[in-house]
């Protein structure tokens, strides 16, 4: 039997997408896709694909953002860096820190395998932020 990988960014960043926004359980809920540029290729640097917004008391903040690489999919983090960093380390993604003010967590999507366990990431960052308000 022949595993065939989704290793292409543009589409594991599709599959993120889809993932966030159609998955309405654990705190997803107040997720959003936005800012999405629907004509976006990967390069080696990483284009912005979309943000993934957080809805709270009425406002939305961007919670991340997302680019698109030719073979993975990036995603940074701005809010609760610590905890993106934690969660994404328990699921077994690649992960490093971002030294800018504020600091920012990347997470690093490589196989569209992996897209449900970033969507945990996101469900632990929701929490963290729900229980730092």
């Amino acid at each position: 039997m022949v595993e065939e990988r989704t290793t292409d960014g543009k589409r594991i960043a599709q599959l993120l997408s889809s993932e966030v926004s159609s998955r309405k359980d654990s705190g997803l809920d107040a997720l959003e896709v936005v800012n999405a540029d629907a004509d976006v290729e990967g390069s080696a640097d990483g284009e912005l694909a979309y943000e993934v917004a957080r809805e709270s008391g009425g406002e939305s903040d961007v919670l991340a953002e997302v680019y698109v690489h030719e073979d993975r999919v990036r995603v940074e983090f701005r809010e609760e860096a610590d905890a993106a960093a934690e969660s994404a380390e328990s699921v077994g993604l690649r992960v490093r820190p971002k030294a800018v003010r504020p600091p920012r967590t990347l997470v690093f999507v490589e196989d569209g395998a992996e897209v449900k366990r970033a969507t945990d990431v996101f469900v632990s960052t929701v929490e963290a932020a729900e229980n730092a308000a």
